[in-house]
């Protein structure tokens, strides 16, 4: 929990977006002295209150009250005019296109697509993709890139922890981001995958992972606890009846975030045979 009183988060978040506070009070339909109160600490908003004013400045319920989330975190870094995790498509990309090119439109499901770079690549390539992230900063980066990149996109707001595929995919793509889901339910979230796999279709994910001789540095060391490294081959364990293509462990140097350190990450693309359905 971060050290900010909800008045404090509510100026601060205010200020940032460049809103005076009779603009904010004026959004949500109530008296600027309200809305001074709030700040000021000497009033708190209605519970009815908190999700309107949550929309208003852009963030969650949660942050008003002074807890971190995964959603603030990088709706924070999505603000800027810049793409955070810059522009080129991860390599993982390249793979996918040698397993399975691009000779008819693939329904690919790109999964935490945060601003979009992948998502937008593989549909320049011919596939037909849907991508979705927790973040609303980053999807409507997203729909801008694909807007100048003039491709379309399915881009939509969700949380992998409840979502459920609305159909089979030729492609499920997963970069970066599975290191949010606690051990307990990654089994339950692969087969769940799987099971909207298409016959023959492939799946490409890749998880960081745990090691005792990496020293475990996030860009953002505040939400340590929100992230839940992998362990070594587990993901390979998930699918271990379907056909390996690529089947690695890596360390690498990173520099996200303005630190140098390392991660150990295991990638895998598994393909869903005829015979294994």
């Amino acid at each position: 929990m971060e050290h900010l009183k909800t008045g404090e988060v509510i100026s601060k978040r205010r200020k940032e977006l460049g809103l005076t506070q009779n603009q904010l009070a004026q959004s949500l339909n109530i008296s600027f002295q309200a809305v001074s109160k709030w700040e000021n600490n000497s009033a708190y908003p209605d519970i009815e209150m908190l999700p309107k004013l949550a929309a208003a400045l852009h963030t969650t319920v949660d942050a008003l009250l002074g807890y971190r989330s995964v959603v603030t975190d990088y709706d924070r870094r999505y603000e800027t005019e810049e793409y955070y995790w810059g522009l080129l498509p991860n390599r993982i990309c390249y793979d996918i296109m040698k397993i399975l090119p691009p000779i008819k439109p693939y329904r690919v499901l790109d999964i935490g697509c945060g601003e979009g770079k992948d998502a937008v690549f593989l549909a320049k390539c011919g596939y037909a993709v849907t991508a979705f992230d927790i973040s609303e900063q980053g999807i409507e980066k997203a729909k801008r890139l694909a807007e100048h990149n003039k491709v379309g996109v399915r881009f939509f707001k969700a949380d992998i922890s409840d979502y459920d595929p609305d159909m089979e995919y030729d492609i499920i793509f997963c970069s970066g981001m599975l290191h949010f889901i606690p051990r307990p339910g990654r089994k339950e979230l692969c087969e769940r995958l799987k099971a909207h796999t298409a016959e023959n279709g492939i799946n490409a994910l890749n998880v960081f992972v745990r090691k005792p001789f990496i020293t475990r540095s996030w860009d953002n060391p505040e939400n340590e606890k929100l992230r839940h490294p992998w362990y070594s081959g587990e993901l390979f364990g998930y699918y271990h009846e379907w056909l390996f293509h690529i089947c690695r462990e890596e360390v690498f140097d990173c520099n996200s975030g303005g630190v140098p350190h390392k991660h150990c990450m295991d990638t895998l693309i598994g393909q869903k045979t005829m015979h294994l359905s």
